[in-house]
């Protein structure tokens, strides 16, 4: 074999090798010079006020040469500065590339240099990005909440808001979060706005779709249900967008993440208590006040405690057609937690009274799962059909059967229509909402069965 002139000389090989495994944080070791140096170089730029894109990062470039001059720094050291300082002036700091992928779902900062992502319903850990310290963790949750009129401190060491794009943003810092600041951001997703998207990702089938459209516009009141991640509000928005032009909807959420496309739409969000304690305005109270705008659709982002009760009330005085997400494991789950909520609200009704509530209230329950390859599924549609005895009885329209995994570890499974007449149908038809023969068909092959057993008695 020929070798080449440092093996036939026997020379050792001086070039610098680059360690793939190397993390964005091992990069600039010395954190303390690495904020100083940041520091120096933001004042100046805020000191100088340079607006202009095309100069900035000549501008940069100069600055970490001037503040630089007499540090040993490497190439590597040098373009992790870089890097950091345009992020920070251009975006939302170390994490601006990763709210730029519209292949990551999701971003959680456990530290500063522990950072996971979700690309296609997997989590992975991310060595590419890190922060300083803490300390640039919270300067930058500030930096996204600060538009907002939110603020992140001891004295208010929670938030949960919103970027601009309509991502969701969770942030928790000491003393609450023992381990430092941990951030979660849910990114909003602009391929996935449509029902055909949803289709197109396999989440549920066309006719599932067309029978969801139907009852949105028939004014069925929906409760969708399933856990974290799993797409609830994802599919909530879609259902949304299923509701006429014509209608007035107010929208009652946490954090803004609903993007209705209808032009009569009200937003409104909760507030947080301030410095003294006083002014928070909590889903409660906005939805007793949505009674008092006229709306033709409430649509609550998510139902969690006392708002419960008011919510069933609003469906149960003529306000039909509200939509509302619940965290569940399943259709039967989601009504108890729904009459858990109703009592835990200090509610004096015996629970007879209460479940009357839901089972006038709701009339159908849909519940999204994350299965185990990550991805979303519309696993059951069921709806209220009233008590057996004392339990409120549901039944399912519409399920998704799993069957395994198959060998690259994907779930398999089918969606099925049962053969069942769904109560709800004859309220689309009563309501003038055009629904496929399915049901009709289905209809039919049942009383030809029932006429069957009778000959046979």
């Amino acid at each position: 074999m020929k070798k080449n002139w440092l093996e036939e000389f026997e020379i050792k090989d001086l070039s610098p090798k680059m360690n793939v495994d190397k993390s964005d944080y091992d990069v600039f070791q010395d954190k303390d010079l690495l904020d100083k140096f940041r520091n120096s170089i933001i004042q100046e730029l805020i000191d100088n006020n340079i607006s202009d894109s095309s100069k900035l990062s000549q501008y940069i470039n100069e600055e970490i040469d001037r503040i630089t001059d007499g540090y040993d720094l490497s190439s590597e050291e040098r373009n992790h500065l870089f890097n950091l300082i345009e992020n920070e002036v251009n975006g939302f700091g170390p994490i601006t590339e990763l709210l730029d992928d519209k292949n990551v779902t999701e971003i959680m900062i456990n530290s500063p240099n522990e950072i996971y992502i979700e690309v296609d319903g997997i989590l992975s850990r991310d060595k590419s990005i890190s922060f300083i310290n803490d300390e640039h963790i919270i300067r930058t949750i500030q930096r996204i909440i600060q538009p907002l009129g939110r603020t992140i401190d001891s004295a208010n060491p929670m938030v949960d808001s919103r970027l601009p794009d309509g991502s969701r943003i969770n942030a928790i810092i000491p003393p609450l979060s023992v381990k430092g600041p941990v951030v979660t951001i849910r990114k909003f997703k602009d391929d996935i706005d449509s029902i055909d998207s949803l289709i197109g990702n396999g989440t549920l089938t066309p006719y599932m779709a067309r029978f969801l459209d139907a009852c949105v516009k028939a004014k069925l009141n929906i409760l969708v249900c399933g856990g974290t991640g799993s797409g609830k509000t994802t599919l909530l928005n879609v259902l949304s967008s299923f509701v006429g032009n014509e209608e007035r909807i107010i929208t009652i959420e946490d954090a803004v993440e609903l993007r209705l496309k209808q032009e009569h739409v009200i937003s409104l969000e909760t507030k947080s208590v301030s410095y003294d304690k006083e002014g928070e305005v909590t889903i409660r109270d906005l939805v007793r006040n949505s009674l008092r705008m006229r709306p033709d659709r409430i649509i609550v982002g998510e139902v969690r405690g006392k708002e419960a009760f008011d919510m069933l009330q609003a469906m149960n005085t003529g306000h039909d057609g509200s939509l509302t997400t619940l965290h569940a494991n399943g259709c039967r789950d989601a009504l108890n937690r729904l009459e858990t909520m109703i009592l835990m609200g200090e509610i004096e009704l015996p629970i007879k009274a209460v479940r009357g509530y839901i089972e006038s209230a709701i009339d159908l329950v849909v519940s999204v799962e994350r299965l185990s390859d990550g991805k979303r599924k519309v696993t059951s549609i069921s709806e209220v059909v009233g008590f057996d005895g004392d339990v409120i009885e549901i039944k399912e329209i519409f399920g998704f059967i799993k069957h395994g995994l198959t060998e690259s570890k994907e779930v398999n499974g089918e969606f099925i229509l049962h053969d069942y007449v769904p109560v709800v149908y004859e309220k689309l038809l009563s309501r003038g909402i055009e629904v496929d023969d399915t049901f009709e068909e289905i209809k039919k092959k049942l009383e030809k069965e029932e006429k069957k057993n009778k000959k046979k008695n």
